[in-house]
Order: C-alpha cells, then sequence, then structure tokens
C-alpha cells in the first residue's frame, strides 16, 4: 500500500475501535508494518503522530459526553482507557482549555477534533528533486546503538543526537573516520529495518571500509555491518537542523512515493554527511524502494 492508502486503512481502524484499548502498535498491525514504519508514514503524511491522534480524537469525544450527559469524570476516564482520573483531568485540560470541573459547572466552551479525512486535490505541478541510484553490496564498519521503538512517540526526545554528540566526545567518531577508504569523505547514519512485531530498531554510525578491510581486528564497541544490494532513492536536504530531514521525509511520503508507483523496501535507511559538501548540505537522506505489488 502507498502513504494515503495505508493513512485511509489505519485511520478507518481507529475510528472503529476508539473505546478499545488501542494503541498505535495495535494499528501498525492492521496495515502490515512495523510500529516504527507506520509511525514514520503516519506521521509525516497526517502532520500527527498516530497516538496523539487517538488521544486527540478520545478527548474530544470525551468533552461532547462530558457537555451533553451525565457521566462522571471517573467513568470517562476509563472509558477513554486513561490510566487515572488526574491524568484524564490533565490531557483533557490541556487538550479543552479548561478542566471537566468547569465543563460540569456549566461551561460550553470545548475543542473538537475530527476524524482525518482525505482528499485528493489539484494543485501547480512542482518539481521532486531527487536521483535514483542502485547500491551494491557494501560493508560498513558501525558505531551501533540500539534504541526502544517507543522514542518515536516522544517528539522531544533527542536519544540519537545525543548519541552522536556522544561518539564526539569520546573521540570515537575521529577513530571510525581513520578507518574509511581512501579519499572517502562520507559518514553514514544508518537506521535498520524493522519487522511488525520489532520493539526496538538499531541506528549506527558508519563508514565504508576498503575491499580488504580485517574486521577481526576492530576497536571495542565497532563492528561489522553489511548492506545488501538494494535501490534508493536520494533527497538533498538542505537546511542547519534535522528539520529539513524530517521535510525531506515528508516531501517522499507526500508528494514521491504515491506518483511514483514505488514503495517502500524492508532494508536499512541511512543519511550521509559529508566531511566538506556542497554549501547548505546537511546531508543526503537515501531511502531504500522497490516496485510497488499489487
Amino acid at each position: 500500500m502507498i502513504g494515503f492508502e495505508i493513512l485511509q486503512k489505519s485511520v478507518d481502524f481507529i475510528e472503529t475501535h476508539l473505546l478499545d484499548n488501542i494503541t498505535y502498535v495495535d494499528v501498525a498491525k492492521q496495515v502490515n508494518m512495523s510500529p516504527y514504519e507506520f509511525h514514520r508514514t503516519f506521521r509525516f503524511i497526517s502532520g500527527i503522530t498516530p497516538s496523539a491522534y487517538i488521544r486527540n480524537r478520545r478527548l474530544s469525544l470525551a468533552g461532547q459526553e462530558l457537555l451533553y450527559t451525565d457521566i462522571k469524570v471517573t467513568d470517562l476516564a476509563m472509558k477513554y482507557w486513561f490510566d487515572s482520573v488526574d491524568g484524564f483531568t490533565k490531557a483533557f485540560s490541556r487538550f479543552h482549555g479548561i478542566t471537566p470541573g468547569v465543563v460540569k459547572a456549566g461551561s460550553k466552551t470545548l475543542a473538537m477534533y475530527n476524524p482525518l479525512s482525505i482528499r485528493v486535490t489539484m494543485e501547480g505541478a512542482t518539481p521532486i528533486k531527487y536521483k535514483m541510484t542502485d547500491l551494491e553490496t557494501v560493508n560498513f564498519l558501525v558505531i551501533p546503538r540500539s534504541f526502544s521503538v517507543d522514542i518515536i512517540e516522544d517528539e522531544s526526545d533527542e536519544s540519537i543526537s545525543d548519541f552522536w554528540g556522544e561518539c564526539i566526545q569520546t573521540k570515537k567518531l575521529d577513530l571510525l573516520k581513520t578507518f574509511r577508504a581512501k579519499n572517502d569523505n562520507r559518514v553514514f547514519g544508518l537506521c535498520s529495518e524493522l519487522k511488525e512485531d520489532s520493539t526496538s530498531f538499531v541506528y549506527a554510525l558508519a563508514v565504508i571500509v576498503p575491499d580488504d578491510f580485517d574486521f577481526s581486528k576492530v576497536p571495542d564497541g565497532f563492528r561489522k555491518w553489511q548492506v545488501e544490494k538494494s535501490r534508493y532513492v536520494i533527497f538533498n536536504c538542505y537546511g542547519k537542523d534535522g528539520d529539513c530531514i524530517s521535510k525531506a521525509w515528508e516531501n517522499y511520503f507526500q508528494n514521491f512515493l504515491p506518483q511514483s508507483g514505488l514503495q517502500t523496501k524492508e532494508a536499512p535507511d541511512f543519511e550521509i554527511y559529508f566531511d566538506e559538501g556542497e554549501p547548505d548540505l546537511m546531508c543526503e537522506l537515501w531511502i531504500p524502494v522497490k516496485t510497488k505489488t499489487t
């Protein structure tokens, strides 16, 4: 399925099961995706994380029930699967701007969050700048770290950027660069593919090593990572921070994928950072793709 089809199917499932104890992981299973890939697809197409969408829809419905029925706040918290009345009250107040008690007292000023509606619109044609290449099987020397998929639900999480900072501070990145092939000025940020039931993923700082490299003599904490032959679509990310990478992913899901006849392949995606690159180019984003199957 392409992105918009995934979004529609997932929204339909969420709307049918809002009163059930579901999370974004359950929704991911319905569209046969890993939690990580589903979260990324949903977020970059809709502009909101799936967990935030589920929460907002529940709080919207809870507000209407509180306004038009005699249901108790305690019962509402249980009905919409909040861990406690206090947690429900805090979430309700952030969403609606008033407490449940104020609504009970007669206030009718509430926020409404309607179901996502997918519409296809005709707009002016805008060129999508990309490159396509077939990457042969390649051996990387990497500094890997495993991360829980749960970090993707925290938009303020900086675990991966902190990982980069740690490797820079401890000089591990400098050491990694010494193993690069001659005249290679690249550092890769590799992200492992995830299967449907994955609860974690691996992100690694990486370099390509010479063909005759002896992996038996690598430093502690370093290891070999082989990426199999695959086709990649490449987007240039211009900017000063990670926002440009997020925008490239949005462009991929919203604009490129629906028109390309391709779909995302289960293979590592990665960024490429250059010691000396094009002005304002933060990195290249490489996304594995394959011919769309029916």
